[in-house]
């Protein structure tokens, strides 16, 4: 391996990282703590969809191989090349805006080299028991977290961080992980975090706690259900990607909720690519609006995501006409005014809202039901009479 490495040019720093990016996707494997590798065009649809800017101090407090602080570094790159010319931005580039915690010995070496071959060269990887350790140095410091936190299985009570606890009081991971990512960002941050659908769903005092929290206390902006293998061969949890704001004022109004049924690949433990490589993840949405035929999409709605949130955020003084804030229920997004959640006992759940066209079935009068049968009975009755006069 070391002889055919030798041979590749490593001039380009793309060329280093890709190198590495492949190699990781090669030996991905569940780890021992239930962590597994998100897939690359879910990291950069949640990139793209919160857009990180040069001034962002961006926080993955359950890192692993670090894709999603790679992924964020590599759209400032390209959608914030002067950040470089500006000395006060490259140095926060390179030694202030990338943090990442993991408890992983291995994992932490394998971040911390991704990041460096991706052209970052003083990240914050540390070795961290985001759960386990209280966080008052870090509370507040934070200005966008992305995350895929593990969310198998519970934690002993007695280990927890005792500010968790103070904020949702239960021993599920990916509820205390919730509650840490609030009391990491600071007024005005934002996150982009998936989540198991309990999270959306469960009917635990914790669940509906932390979800009235977000659409009460914080800023609730989205969520895409995902499909249900995403994760495979790793883990076929049906999951969803969460999107809010902490205000800790509320600012909750509409919720818009997108049901993504393909991301490009097949859903089997295989995920074989269903599109040529050039429709394939964001691509065909590049100016702003997805370019993909109506099979295509069926097959990839990355790009349909991307361009219906990015209308959703543009600011227009009244609702547009087949903008998102008009859309139909029926539709693959729409959006839900927060007194209708509240309604619902703050049940994010799509399905819940979501509404569906049943085909309509045509009602007939009996009595013209019964003359068809009648004017099918006499057809019998005269085929049957041929037929006794060709058989004599």
């Amino acid at each position: 391996v070391v002889d055919l490495l030798d041979a590749v040019p490593m001039d380009n720093r793309d060329t280093k990282g890709d190198l590495y990016e492949y190699m990781l996707g090669k030996i991905a494997s569940a780890g021992q703590n239930g962590q597994f590798r998100t897939p690359r065009h879910i990291i950069q649809l949640m990139v793209e969809m919160t857009a990180p800017t040069p001034t962002d101090t961006i926080c993955d407090p359950a890192s692993g191989t670090c894709g999603f602080l790679v992924a964020a570094g590599e759209y400032l790159r390209e959608a914030h090349p002067a950040l470089f010319h500006d000395a006060k931005l490259n140095q926060h580039f390179n030694h202030g805006m990338f943090h990442g915690y993991d408890f992983d010995n291995t994992m932490l070496r394998i971040g911390s080299m991704n990041m460096m071959l991706h052209g970052v060269d003083n990240p914050a990887i540390t070795y961290r028991d985001s759960l386990g350790q209280e966080h008052g140095a870090e509370e507040g410091r934070y200005s966008l977290v992305l995350a895929n936190p593990p969310f198998a299985g519970s934690l002993d009570y007695e280990n927890v961080a005792k500010d968790l606890l103070q904020t949702v009081k239960t021993k599920k991971t990916e509820l205390l992980f919730l509650a840490l990512f609030l009391r990491l960002l600071k007024p005005g941050g934002r996150a982009a975090v998936i989540v198991p659908d309990g999270v959306l769903f469960g009917s635990s005092t914790a669940h509906k706690a932390l979800r009235k929290m977000l659409v009460e206390d914080q800023k609730l902006d989205g969520i895409v259900s995902l499909p249900g293998g995403v994760f495979k061969p790793y883990a076929g949890v049906s999951t969803a990607i969460l999107f809010f704001t902490k205000t800790n004022s509320g600012g909750t109004d509409q919720v818009w909720f997108y049901d993504m049924q393909a991301d490009g690949y097949s859903l089997d433990d295989k995920r074989q690519p269903l599109l040529p490589e050039d429709k394939l993840g964001l691509q065909p949405s590049r100016n702003g609006r997805s370019q993909l035929s109506k099979e295509e999409h069926a097959k990839n709605n990355l790009p349909d995501v991307l361009a219906r949130w990015n209308s959703l955020k543009a600011v227009h003084p009244e609702p547009v006409e087949g903008s998102e804030l008009t859309r139909p229920r029926t539709e693959q997004s729409f959006c839900v005014p927060k007194a209708d959640i509240a309604a619902n006992g703050y049940d994010l759940s799509i399905n819940r809202y979501k509404e569906v066209v049943h085909a309509q079935v045509q009602h007939r009068a009996p009595s013209e039901i019964l003359a068809e049968l009648a004017k099918l009975e006499d057809e019998i009755a005269a085929g049957m009479k041929a037929l006794e006069g060709m058989l004599k």
